[in-house]
């Protein structure tokens, strides 16, 4: 009895607000759109940025949040980096994150919180061993970034230490980490840059 009263429940329930879902070559307008509106025009020229230009998101991590028309309204993509060298000169797997954006008008729904959520278990489902960002540490300690797992990690060019934060997937992985944070992820080819620029 219990199943059927469920599945009348269901059958009745609304539609939820917003889905989590894989991007698509067909949202690159949208995502492109909805970045300049929330992080401005001067996006672009963030040190992040300049790590991900003309390199492809991780396979399987770049997500959209949809509304229930379907319309992109929050994104999020990891990067495959080198996060420097370990103790004994090896390269560093790891993830960049960013930028994580959702719509203004979607703010206060726990939209930016599912996202990350999903990317993080999906980096961890797909056997990455940590994920960087720049961003506001207070935001970002709930899911477990804190400054102190990159301290002896530098971006390319400008940023600021106390935004610059760590998470490992696996525990250890960014032990006796050092370097800079160089980008490894595939490269765009011609025709697909304009796609997911």
């Amino acid at each position: 009895m219990a199943t059927v009263l469920d599945n009348v429940r269901a059958l009745f329930a609304p539609a939820p607000a917003y889905v989590i879902d894989r991007e698509t070559p067909a949202d690159v307008v949208a995502r492109e759109t909805l970045l300049d509106k929330v992080m401005g025009a001067d996006r672009k020229t963030k040190s992040s940025e300049k790590i991900r230009r003309g390199r492809v998101p991780a396979e399987g991590l770049a997500l959209v949040a949809r509304d229930r028309a379907g319309h992109v309204i929050g994104t999020v993509r990891l990067w495959k980096i080198e996060a420097g060298v370990d103790r004994d000169g090896n390269p560093i797997e790891a993830l960049l994150l960013g930028p994580l954006a959702v719509d203004c008008a979607h703010e206060g729904k726990g939209i930016g919180s599912a996202l990350m959520r999903a990317a993080l278990l999906e980096a961890k489902k797909r056997d990455h061993g940590a994920v960087l960002l720049v961003g506001d540490a207070a935001y970002y300690e709930r899911f477990g970034f804190f400054a102190y797992r990159a301290r002896h990690l530098v971006m390319p060019g400008p940023f600021d230490r106390a935004r610059f934060l760590g998470l490992e997937l696996k525990d250890g992985w960014l032990g006796g980490a050092a370097g800079m944070i160089v980008a490894t992820g595939r490269k765009l080819s011609g025709t697909s840059l304009e796609q997911a620029a």
